[in-house]
């Protein structure tokens, strides 16, 4: 069974940046998408509780030089 889950990230500036953020996630085993905001400085992320965490996401983001936060 799948989840949604939005984070906020912060340090986002151009598409490159949206890019680096969405391959992060993506690449991720169990994450079936993810739909990055520039605008809203957020992640709609999409992935199977069973095979990636949470803070497997946002460290995933961190990795990549931004700071994300889990909504809720």
């Amino acid at each position: 069974m799948t989840k949604t889950t939005t984070l906020r990230i912060e340090g986002m500036s151009c598409e490159a940046c949206v890019r680096h953020v969405t391959e992060a996630l993506t690449r991720l085993d169990g994450v079936e998408s993810a739909a990055v905001s520039l605008q809203n400085k957020s992640a709609q992320v999409v992935y199977d509780p069973e095979r990636v965490q949470l803070q497997q996401l946002l460290d995933a983001v961190e990795e990549e030089g931004y700071e994300a936060f889990a909504d809720g």
